[in-house]
């Protein structure tokens, strides 16, 4: 059962926020619920909402955050900076914290896994990993970071986990096979390419994920109480 839920500002910005909720108790791991939509501002935390009342339902916190995106004042940096603001507004009598991110928001949670030394480890469901890799990866990462590959490459080698140095932290990779929007190769590449562990779910779609009540997102929920545990 939720014992409270807050909400917490950590910038001037409508999209710099989050929605922080416990469960009864007084020791509870903290879980950091990153939304997908490839950055973009039409999709917004209203997509982590139910993920956070069954973290919540299952002993966890979870802290749903906003971000800026693409063409509500996001970009890079911005808004990978922002991640890591919505962090550190965390009280640090909570102690450390674990990421979970669908798609865009996987990204977003290994890159932060990797910045922030208050996440001790990562979930990335369906998680965009290498921002060069796939076509239709490229054009999207391009609206993000403000620029084609070849007239950013500063921006890109910042931002993509696929290169970024060894984390030194456990990452779970949940991806399904019959993922419709981020080729399963993104998880299966980062987990040859870093040892991070890999979950394959066969016949999983992209959605699947983050729709609760499917084996799907119990396998997600599940990685994330583990690393926070």
């Amino acid at each position: 059962m939720t014992r409270f839920s807050l909400r917490i500002t950590y910038g001037a910005h409508p999209s710099q926020f989050a929605e922080f909720s416990t469960p009864s108790g007084e020791s509870f791991p903290v879980i950091v619920v990153i939304h997908g939509g490839f950055w973009h501002q039409r999709y917004g935390l209203e997509l982590g909402r139910p993920l956070a009342v069954d973290l919540v339902a299952h002993g966890a916190a979870a802290h749903n955050i906003e971000y800026r995106r693409v063409t509500g004042g996001g970009g890079w940096p911005a808004t990978g900076d922002d991640v890591l603001a919505a962090i550190d507004a965390l009280d640090p009598a909570l102690g450390p914290v674990v990421t979970l991110g669908h798609s865009a928001g996987g990204h977003l949670a290994v890159w932060a896994a990797a910045r922030h030394p208050r996440v001790i480890g990562a979930v990335a469901q369906a998680g965009v990993l290498d921002l060069l890799a796939h076509p239709q990866i490229t054009r999207r990462a391009a609206e993000l970071l403000g620029g084609a590959p070849h007239e950013v490459p500063e921006r890109y080698a910042d931002a993509s986990p696929a290169a970024l140095p060894p984390l030194g932290k456990p990452v779970v990779l949940v991806h399904g096979t019959a993922d419709e929007d981020v080729p399963f190769e993104q998880s299966a590449a980062f987990a040859r390419a870093s040892g991070a562990e890999l979950v394959e779910l066969p016949g999983a779609g992209h959605m699947d994920l983050v729709t609760v009540g499917t084996e799907a997102w119990a396998a997600c929920r599940d990685a994330a109480l583990r690393l926070a545990r």
